[in-house]
């Protein structure tokens, strides 16, 4: 522990240091992205507790989408070959989940007896027991 009573906590916190780190506008857009991009753990293990089964959220997809591209415009300012290759077309798959996750969605069926939104396979509302009438495929 020699190593934190010798740290120099002075040089830590001035001359717009804060935890050793210089900010600047580009530092708070590259911190702001990790946070981001980590958040998205957090909100689907939540979704996931609360379901009791492996959930993954479209808010997933947005945090995901968020934090890359705020990687990516950082990486893009420090000009760092590694950094941008990593993020350049991580926001591809998701987008396609989103769009799919939109797509599935759409596709419920609502109940004509009790109005709940039933999955697109259904034949029956699993709430009230009715007859699903089959979606149009031309639609």
């Amino acid at each position: 522990m020699d190593w934190l009573t010798n740290l120099n906590w002075q040089a830590g916190f001035s001359d717009g240091r804060f935890f050793w780190i210089e900010w600047h506008f580009w530092k708070v857009i590259g911190w702001t992205g990790n946070v981001v991009f980590f958040s998205r753990i957090i909100v689907q293990w939540i979704a996931t507790e609360k379901r009791k089964r492996v959930v993954v959220p479209s808010a997933f997809w947005w945090l995901s989408l968020a934090g890359t591209w705020l990687l990516l415009s950082y990486a893009l300012y420090r000009r760092d070959p590694v950094f941008i290759a990593a993020y350049a077309v991580a926001w591809i798959p998701y987008i396609r989940n989103l769009i799919i996750h939109r797509r599935h969605k759409q596709a419920h069926l609502a109940c004509p007896t009790c109005e709940v939104s039933c999955p697109p396979q259904s034949n029956f509302c699993f709430a009230c027991g009715a007859p699903l009438a089959p979606r149009d495929p031309a639609r």
